[in-house]
Order: C-alpha cells, then structure tokens, then sequence
C-alpha cells in the first residue's frame, strides 16, 4: 500500500512540475537475436518497456534484413528497436521524434546493440514544408505530446521553450538517403492526432514504394476524424487491418467504413492492395 501511494505522489509530481528523468539499461534475451539492450526512461508516467518475442514476430511480418524503415514519432525507441532488430545492422532504422526529452533517450537506444541494429534518430516533426513549430504536452514531464502551428495546443498547457523543426520527408530522404529508398518496406507513423497531415504530405512514398503503414486512431478522434485518416489512407489505394497491440496482435479483422465506430479499433496497420 506504502509503495502505490508512493508511486502516486510520484506520477502527481510529474504531471505538474518539470524535473529531467535519468535511464536505465535493461536487458532482455530475445530467441534469434540473443541478449538485447534498452534504455528505459525512469520517468513515473511512463511504464518501463519490456522487449518480447512476439513483438519482434509481429515486426517480422513486413521488415526484411537490409530494409528502410523509417518511425515517425519514434519516442524513446520502443519501437525503432525493435524495428531495426529485424532490419539488422546492414538496413537502416530512422527515428524521428522532435520532443527533447524522449529524444534523449532515443538518441541512448541508437548507441546500443551495434552489432544488431542501424538506428539514425533524428530531433524533427514530419511537416509539409521545412518550417518551425510549436510543442505542447499535458504533462510536465513531456512524456507525451504532440505539434501545433499556434502555441495554442489540444496537447496540454505545458509548452517547449522554443519551437522545434518540422522538415519535409520526402525532400529530406531525396537528398541524403535515396540509394535507401527502393528498399523502404515500413513507416510508422504515432503523432497524438497529426497523422493525417503526415500521411498526405509523405503520399507519393506510399505510391511509388508501397511500404506498410502502421499507426493509429488517436483516442481523442470523433468518428469523423476516423473517417478522415481511413479515406485519406484507402485513397493511397490501401487496406486497414486491426490488432490489438504489438506484443499480443490478438485477432485481426479489416476495417471498413462500416466499422470505424467499434469502439477497441485503435491500432491499425494498412497493406497496399495488389
């Protein structure tokens, strides 16, 4: 009982005053790709991550070795590990997350499992053009949060200091990696609501390259946002498909416009129709 109301006062902290987290390594055996580093962020609003085997077996499904894959709103890396894990140390992994204090952490995860993993992580928002933008979090913390062209934000009252840099993608990818880019097989995109400016202005990847996407409803969505990012996405000439979350995919099923109100409908991931 003394360690819940410990762990509560901690999470009350967060949430309402600012105090930089430290890490810590964890370290998981993981079969086919032995023991695995992670740099967990010791932050009390965020649930340690714990890498598992049917993670990586989800993952598996569209990443080969040697792949780009590129993760947008990467975080502290719970997912560009993993990611990178299958595309190996000859594929290349890029992380993009413009909040500072997941950066951090992210930048820590990129260091790790060299021999394993090729991880870029770069400090930027995905915009339509080079621009620079605003950052906003409920929390005090930073644990979450998300971008906004006004300093008025649905994200929280609590913003960055200074704006952070939104770049465009495809400029971005055309001028310093295009040798990579006839072997992007997956982007991830998780933008607390931004995801359907993403999708649109990264459109022509999807056209020319047909990765998979794997993303999400934001839980603040009305089912009119829903309709919005499942046409904008079915309009790439794509199919969605459910899963309940990546260590536990659960059952599967596709989601139409007939569905998009089932109210577990979160996770998603979108697979080009041939």
């Amino acid at each position: 009982m003394l360690d819940f109301i410990k762990a509560s006062v901690k999470r009350k902290i967060a949430r309402r005053f600012f105090k930089e987290y430290p890490y810590k390594i964890d370290r998981f055996m993981v079969e086919g790709y032995g023991e695995v580093e992670f740099a967990n962020w010791v932050n009390p609003l965020v649930r340690p991550y714990e890498l598992t085997e049917g993670e990586m077996k989800f993952w598996t499904k569209f990443i080969n070795k040697g792949d780009l894959v590129i993760d947008i709103g990467a975080n502290i890396g719970d997912t560009t590990v993993p990611m990178s894990l299958v595309a190996g140390e000859n594929g290349l992994t890029i992380g993009f997350d413009p909040n500072p204090h997941v950066y951090r952490i992210l930048k820590i995860n990129a260091t790790l499992n060299k021999d394993k993993t090729n991880i870029l992580p770069l400090p930027y928002a995905i915009t339509s053009e080079d621009c620079e933008v605003h950052y906003s979090s409920s929390e005090a913390s930073f644990a979450n949060g998300g971008i906004s062209f006004d300093n008025y934000s649905e994200h929280g009252r609590f913003s960055l200091g200074k704006k952070v840099k939104g770049i465009n993608l495809i400029q971005f990818l055309e001028k310093k990696y295009t040798d990579w880019l006839p072997k992007l097989s997956l982007v991830k995109i998780d933008a607390e609501g931004y995801d359907v400016e993403i999708i649109k202005s990264i459109r022509d990847l999807f056209k020319k390259y047909k990765p998979t996407l794997v993303g999400e409803f934001f839980l603040k969505f009305s089912l009119e946002q829903r309709k919005l990012l499942f046409d904008v996405i079915k309009s790439l000439d794509y199919h969605l498909f459910y899963f309940y979350d990546f260590y536990d995919i659960g059952d599967i099923f596709q989601i139409t416009e007939n569905n998009l109100d089932r109210p577990e409908i979160f996770n998603f991931y979108a697979l080009p129709n041939k």
